[in-house]
């Protein structure tokens, strides 16, 4: 694991017997991205994340995808969590909360972050969201990779999807969301200063 401590930068690689990944994330960067995966829907989706968060992203994926795409999604989903805690370091002077609601045509979706250090997964009307595939990707790895993503990030993370119908709508809306309210959780309030934004003096 490589970390910058003055700008939140980190990059790792972790290879097991079913994937290999490489990827190096800037929280503070122009949301600019570079991707080398065989998932396109995939690569859609982390593109809307870094976009919407602002975080540069780099991103070389090879997995077991003979099999299917779960070990490459669920592994890259504990990449980029291990990253995105590393890089905050001690969480200083960030808002360390994020919420965005986000409508996509007839869609409207909701997501709540908490750089808590503890980890919380919750997701409501999300009923049909584990329906069909998008080429090669199943349209169940969104919850999984969210799920391992709040999970090594240490936080806690709130979905609810409103209404809609369109599939793709849904999970585009919930990725963009997500790259908001992370946007908004790690902005850095100058009125904070290097104090932690907890009454308990720690994170």
């Amino acid at each position: 694991m490589k970390k910058n401590s003055i700008e939140r930068k980190a990059e790792i690689t972790r290879n097991t017997k079913e994937t290999e990944i490489t990827m190096s994330i800037n929280l503070d960067g122009s949301g600019e991205y570079e991707f080398d995966t065989p998932i396109p829907f995939f690569e859609h989706m982390l593109s809307h994340i870094c976009k919407q968060g602002m975080i540069d992203m780099t991103l070389k994926l090879r997995g077991d995808i003979g099999i299917d795409c779960h070990h490459s999604v669920e592994d890259t989903a504990i990449v980029f969590g291990t990253l995105v805690k590393h890089a905050l370091g001690d969480k200083l002077g960030i808002n360390r909360y994020g919420f965005f609601t986000l409508p996509m045509d007839e869609v409207l979706v909701s997501i709540a972050i908490d750089f808590s250090n503890r980890f919380a997964f919750i997701s409501k009307g999300v009923e049909d969201l584990s329906i069909g595939k998008f080429g090669i990707y199943d349209a169940e790895l969104s919850l999984e990779f969210l799920q391992k993503f709040a999970m090594h990030a240490a936080m806690n993370l709130h979905l609810k999807v409103h209404y809609g119908d369109n599939r793709h709508h849904i999970h585009e809306a919930i990725f963009k969301g997500l790259g908001h309210a992370i946007r908004q959780a790690v902005y850095r309030d100058e009125r904070r200063g290097n104090k932690i934004p907890s009454t308990k003096g720690i994170l």
